[in-house]
C-alpha cells in the first residue's frame, strides 16, 4: 500500500509535468480516429497503435487486437490482488459542421473561455481522449516517482463507442480470460459542476418500442367516412394519452414492481445540490416539472423511470390540406428503467396495454429497437466508497453518488459478460459541446483529473487491506 509521501511526491510530479501530459493528449488529439467514416479507417488504426506505443512505454503488456471494425487495445499490468480494469475510447464523432469551428478541430490549443477558464478545444478533447488520458498521466506519474502501479491494472480502450461499441460484446466474450479483473473504472461522465466531483452510481435501462396501429386497407376521404370509419391517429392517441395518470406515474400494470426507494441518507444529499426547476428547466424554456408529483426533481431525472413519446407519424404532414383518414398510424415510445425493473416484463406490459385498448377493426403491430436492463451499484463497494474519498480529498468538496439519467450500454456489457460491477468517475462539464463544434475540455478538470485519478489508486489500494 503506497503511503501518503509517495502519493504526494506522484502529486507534486503531476504538477511539475502538466505541459508534457498536454502535449501528449495533443498528439493524441491530432489523430483524426472518427469511427463512423469508413475514410477514417487508417486514422482509428493509427489512434490504437499510438495508444499501444505509450501504455508499453509504461511497463504494460499491450496488444492491438482486432474486432469486428475497428482495433481494440489491451494492456495488462504484473502485479497480484484485486485488479481493476480502466475503459475508455479513442474513436470521435464526426467534426461536421466544420464552418462552426472556431479552431480547427484537429489542431489541440488551450484557449481562454469568455469567463475567463482555460480549455483545451478540439474534437475529442473530452469525449474521450482527454477523459482516458487523465488516467493514463495519473499512471505515468506513479510509474516515474514509484516505479510501480498501487494496484493492478488492465486498460481496455476500444474504436467504436461512438458508433455504438456494436462489436464490443463478442470481443468481451472471445477476451474473458485477459480482461478477468474484480471491478472496472469508467471515465465517460461528468462533473456535479465545476467545482464539484461526481460518481455515477447507477444506469438507466432503455426498453424503446415502435407501436403500428392499422385499420381500413387504404386511406379514405374524410368527406365520404368521416364518423363512420376507425381513424388509427385518434385511437393511437388515445391509447398514448393513457400512459400517464393526472399525477405523472407510468399506468402499465406492474410497472413499478421491484422499484426501490432512494436511501433517505441519499436523497438527503441530493436535496442540498439545489437542483430546481429555476436552474434546471428555465434555461431551457420550461418551468413546471412534468414527472411524478411526488418526487423531487433529481429524482425525476436520474432515479425514477420513466416513459416518453420520441416520435409519432400518421396520414396527411406535407404542405397544405389533404382530407384524409389515414390508414394507419405509428409511434416510437422509449421507457427508461432503474434497478428491479425486467426490460422483457415492461415490453410485454407495453403491448399487452396497447392491445386490449384496440377497437374492433384496428390491429397493432410492434417492432422492438433496444432492451437494456438498469445498472446499480452497491452503495457499501469498497471501491466506491474509496473513490468517493479520493475525489472529496483532491476538490476539496464532498464527491456526489448521483444517478445517471441515461444508459452506457458498455457498462451494461461489462456486468452481464464479465460478471464486473463499474466505477464511473468522470470530470466533463455541461459546456464541454461534446458532438458539437468547438468541443472542449476544461484546463482544470484535465490537471485535476489527473489528480484524482492518482489518488484513487492510492485509495483503491489502501481500500483491499
Amino acid at each position: 500500500m503506497p503511503d501518503k509521501k509517495s502519493l504526494d511526491a506522484v502529486l507534486a510530479h503531476i504538477d511539475a509535468d502538466i505541459d508534457n501530459s498536454l502535449e501528449r493528449l495533443f498528439a493524441l488529439l491530432r489523430i483524426k480516429s472518427i469511427s463512423t467514416d469508413p475514410a477514417f479507417a487508417g486514422d482509428c488504426k493509427a489512434a490504437a497503435e499510438h495508444l499501444a506505443r505509450d501504455f508499453t512505454s509504461l511497463g504494460f503488456a499491450t496488444d492491438v487486437r482486432p474486432t469486428g471494425g475497428h482495433p481494440a487495445v489491451i494492456g495488462k499490468s504484473n502485479g497480484t490482488g484485486p485488479r481493476f480494469m480502466f475503459y475508455g475510447h479513442y474513436d470521435v464523432q464526426p467534426v461536421d459542421p466544420l464552418n462552426l469551428w472556431e479552431h480547427p478541430p484537429f489542431e489541440p490549443a488551450v484557449r481562454t473561455l469568455p469567463d475567463g477558464r482555460k480549455a483545451i478545444v478540439a474534437r475529442g478533447a473530452e469525449d474521450d481522449k482527454g477523459q482516458l488520458m487523465t488516467f493514463v498521466e495519473a499512471c505515468r506519474a506513479w510509474k516515474k516517482v514509484t516505479g510501480s502501479f498501487p494496484v493492478s491494472i488492465t486498460i481496455l480502450i476500444e474504436g467504436e463507442e461512438e458508433v455504438g461499441s456494436k462489436h464490443l460484446g463478442e470481443f468481451l466474450k472471445n477476451n474473458k480470460s485477459d480482461l478477468a479483473a474484480d471491478f472496472v473504472l469508467v471515465c465517460d461522465t461528468g462533473m456535479w459542476d465545476q467545482n464539484t466531483p461526481a460518481i455515477t452510481t447507477s444506469l438507466r435501462g432503455l426498453v424503446y418500442e415502435e407501436v403500428r396501429i392499422k385499420a381500413a386497407d387504404r386511406d379514405l376521404h374524410s368527406g365520404l367516412f368521416g364518423g363512420a370509419a376507425r381513424n388509427p391517429i385518434r385511437v393511437l392517441t388515445h391509447i398514448l394519452g393513457g400512459l400517464h395518470d393526472e399525477n405523472g406515474r407510468v399506468t402499465l400494470p406492474g410497472f413499478y414492481d421491484g422499484v426501490k426507494d432512494t436511501p433517505p441518507e441519499i436523497l438527503e444529499a441530493w436535496k442540498k445540490l439545489n437542483l430546481t426547476a429555476d436552474n434546471f428547466l428555465k434555461p431551457i424554456g420550461l418551468s413546471i416539472p412534468a414527472g411524478e408529483k411526488d418526487r423531487l426533481l433529481i429524482e425525476q431525472v436520474t432515479s425514477r423511470p420513466t416513459c416518453d413519446i420520441n416520435g409519432i407519424i400518421g396520414g396527411y404532414t406535407g404542405e397544405g390540406a389533404k382530407t384524409v383518414i389515414a390508414a394507419e398510424a405509428s409511434a416510437k415510445v422509449s421507457f427508461r428503467l432503474v434497478e428491479g425493473q425486467e426490460p422483457e416484463k415492461i415490453r410485454d406490459a407495453f403491448r399487452a396495454y396497447v392491445k386490449e385498448r384496440l377497437p374492433g377493426d384496428c390491429r397493432a403491430e410492434f417492432g422492438e429497437h433496444a432492451n437494456a436492463p438498469a445498472i446499480a451499484l452497491d452503495w457499501g463497494l469498497k471501491p466506491l466508497g474509496a473513490a468517493k474519498r479520493a475525489l472529496t480529498e483532491e476538490w476539496g468538496k464532498e464527491a456526489v453518488l448521483i444517478g445517471g439519467g441515461g444508459s452506457i450500454p458498455v457498462v451494461s456489457d461489462f456486468k452481464n459478460t464479465l460478471g464486473l460491477d463499474s466505477v464511473l468517475v468522470g470530470f466533463g462539464l455541461e459546456d464541454d459541446r461534446i458532438h458539437s463544434p468547438n468541443e472542449k475540455y476544461d484546463l482544470k478538470s484535465f490537471h485535476k483529473g489527473i489528480r484524482s485519478w492518482a489518488r484513487i489508486l492510492a485509495a483503491l489500494a489502501e481500500a483491499r487491506e
